[in-house]
């Protein structure tokens, strides 16, 4: 079948990265597995089993050189994918052959190898994490003194600033770095646990000696770079482990929907924009269209990966006794895909952020039509001074308020506050009195102060962790 006539994953051929693809390679899985078996062949060896420095030697030579052809070829007679496996390096490794998977089971292989590729897809999303961090590091510092509409119930509310706000956006992704790098420094390797995690079958090889089987454990956890394994197990290690893991990536992508919301809001009321290339379309039908394609990609990338994390859930909590198969299929469909669909929305997400266009006479113009109501306290703090009655001017201000937005929503004329209440000898004070008021630097409290503290002191700590990333070749 032509690769145009069967279905494709969208992940492979439109958003995940190369490099996330290749962590949930076939390539990458089955080389995992052959070293795998390369480290329980040396740890039995250490512990004096049967197994000889030649065929450890022979077999690491060989770890990536897989015939797939004779493993898919010997799994349509064997129906079984590891016995496969095991088949063709044993064709390569004629010497080693009679040891590889000695006292294994098959999770051996297939639950240590998933545990080190969520390891790595990981730490390769904390890494693009980071670089949206970055993007919005710079891009906070820049606006932090730029007043802008901050928004209750999606209505105008106070003043924030431009880069007050994406300290909002920082924040939600410094915590699902944080949830991340917690559930990595928990993941441990499943180990050597047996049929039904008894480590029944070690101990006939090592004629009882709990003590090898324990070494046997610490021994292949360090070759695969980890500091331990689960104390205890059945077959498999426990689902939540998956459930956790893609628990916080639907963290990530819950604080990525938010950034895309709010970008799209903002697109619309013409106030920023997203990168928008020279020769970009944005509508087949309406040519002036600039369309924030990139943010919405990432909202409904994010749905996606927010939807997918109940799946291994509903699997951690549908095991029976030492394990089930019904795990499997779903597994291996649910875990991939929510780190492939998390490396596309931050592939996006660095793009968007790392040439936000703003549009400052657009920001200042929205700011000014609403400033006269979001003074109208100032005003009336000043008046107070003077002598006059807080209560009886508060009802005035409220009357004038709502006379003038009248004004502008059912006859569409420009904001005349100002001059409504200039007029209004109660208030005692001229238009140039109360236009002085007006200035929105006084409106935005501790914006600019939070934008610098919170970077210097929370976001700053967690960007320094991780080197730069080279910005993905988004495909978009």
């Amino acid at each position: 079948m032509d690769d145009r006539d069967g279905y494709r994953s969208p992940f492979s051929a439109r958003y995940a990265s190369e490099e996330m693809q290749r962590l949930f390679s076939e390539r990458y899985k089955f080389t995992t597995w052959r070293k795998l078996w390369v480290a329980l062949a040396r740890a039995e060896r250490t512990l004096g089993l049967d197994v000889t420095e030649e065929q450890i030697a022979e077999m690491e030579s060989h770890v990536d050189d897989i015939d797939f052809a004779v493993a898919e070829e010997r799994e349509k007679t064997v129906r079984h994918d590891v016995m496969s496996h095991v088949y063709a390096f044993g064709k390569v490794c004629p010497k080693a052959e009679p040891i590889i998977h000695l006292g294994a089971t098959s999770c051996y292989v297939g639950d240590n190898t998933d545990i080190i590729i969520m390891k790595n897809a990981a730490g390769l999303i904390l890494a693009k994490c980071a670089a949206v961090l970055r993007n919005l590091r710079a891009f906070a510092l820049e606006y932090k003194d730029l007043p802008c509409l901050a928004y209750t119930h999606l209505q105008p509310a106070q003043l924030t600033t431009v880069g007050k706000r994406a300290t909002l956006w920082m924040y939600d992704l410094v915590q699902d770095v944080e949830e991340l790098e917690f559930r990595l420094s928990r993941l441990k390797l499943l180990g050597q646990k047996g049929t039904t995690g008894t480590q029944a079958s070690f101990m006939e090889l090592f004629g009882g000696d709990e003590q090898k089987c324990k070494e046997l454990e610490r021994l292949i956890a360090e070759e695969m770079g980890f500091d331990g394994t689960v104390p205890v197990s059945g077959q498999t290690y426990s689902r939540k482990v998956d459930a956790y893991m893609l628990a916080a990536l639907s963290g990530v992508a819950q604080s990525a929907y938010k950034f895309s919301g709010d970008m799209r809001l903002l697109q619309s009321f013409e106030e920023m924009e997203e990168p928008f290339e020279t020769g970009q379309i944005g509508s087949s039908a309406m040519p002036y269209k600039r369309n924030p394609m990139r943010s919405e990609r990432i909202s409904s990338l994010a749905r996606f990966v927010i939807a997918d994390a109940v799946n291994p859930a509903m699997t951690a909590g549908t095991q029976m006794f030492e394990r089930t198969l019904d795990d499997s299929a779903n597994k291996r469909i649910s875990v991939a895909e929510a780190f492939l669909a998390t490396d596309a929305i931050l592939n996006i997400y660095i793009n968007v952020t790392s040439g936000i266009v703003v549009y400052d006479k657009v920001i200042q113009r929205r700011v000014m039509e609403k400033l006269p109501f979001m003074a109208t306290e100032n005003i009336m703090m000043k008046a107070v001074k003077a002598g006059g009655n807080r209560q009886q001017l508060h009802e005035r201000l409220r009357v004038h308020s709502h006379a003038a937005a009248a004004a502008v929503k059912l006859e569409g004329k420009p904001n005349d506050l100002v001059a409504r209440i200039a007029a209004d000898p109660a208030f005692g004070m001229t238009e140039g009195e109360i236009s002085a008021l007006l200035n929105p630097t006084l409106y935005t409290g501790r914006s600019a102060s939070q934008v610098t503290e919170f970077i210097r002191d929370v976001a700053d700590p967690v960007i320094g962790r991780y080197p730069p990333v080279s910005a993905p070749d988004l495909k978009v």
